[in-house]
Order: C-alpha cells, then sequence, then structure tokens
C-alpha cells in the first residue's frame, strides 16, 4: 500500500490549493468500510486531524478550524482522496499528510508542504 500526497505549495492568505492523495496497491472498493483522512503537522505542534471522509457513505468531519473552508472528497474511480482548501490562512501553513486506515492498519503518505504566506 502506498500514498503520495501532491498539491502543495506557496499561496497567498486569502488562495486555494486542492491537494490530492493517489492510493496504490489496494482499490478503495477492496475496503469497503474504510477511514480515508488528512492530518497536518506544523513546526513544533503535534500533528492533528483536519478532515475525515468514510468510504462507502461519503461521510465526512472536519476541525473546527478549517470548517467551511476545507473540502474533503474521494473518487473510486481513480482510487483518490482530495482536500480542496479555500480562504487559506497564515495558520494553515503545515505539512499535510493522507492516511488510511484499512481495517485495522494505518498508513501514511510522506507529506506535502503547505505555505500560506504574503
Amino acid at each position: 500500500v502506498q500514498l503520495v500526497e501532491s498539491g502543495g505549495g506557496l499561496v497567498q492568505p486569502g488562495g486555494s490549493l486542492r491537494l490530492s492523495c493517489a492510493a496504490s496497491g489496494f482499490t478503495f472498493s477492496s475496503y469497503g468500510m474504510s477511514w480515508y483522512r488528512w492530518y497536518r503537522q506544523a513546526p513544533g505542534n503535534e500533528r492533528e486531524l483536519v478532515a475525515s471522509i468514510f468510504s462507502t457513505s461519503g461521510l465526512t468531519n472536519y476541525a473546527d478550524s478549517v470548517k467551511g473552508r476545507f473540502t474533503i472528497s474521494r473518487d473510486n474511480a481513480k482510487n483518490t482522496v482530495y482536500l480542496q482548501m479555500n480562504s487559506l490562512k497564515p495558520e494553515d501553513t503545515a505539512v499535510y499528510y493522507c492516511n488510511a486506515q484499512l481495517g485495522a492498519n494505518n498508513y501514511w503518505g510522506q507529506g506535502t508542504q503547505v505555505t500560506v504566506s504574503s
């Protein structure tokens, strides 16, 4: 199982980015009941959960700090999870990690840097 994030970069406050997490080694349809999550970690801070999506129902959850600004989604045909980030703030600056909870196993991507600065 491999998760590869992309889409990070430098953006001005108020801007938008879309992160992608491409999964390989399994297919979303092969794990019917799974959680896919985005976490982030800023320097000196603990890793925090940003958004979650349940594979079958599409149920989503968000951290209070990103509600109304971020949207998590998945494309089962592409085996990809996305995080659309709008109205970005400097405090959103962090390394963003994709996570897949497949049964009893947890898998992580390598992370992608998001920097929000003018």
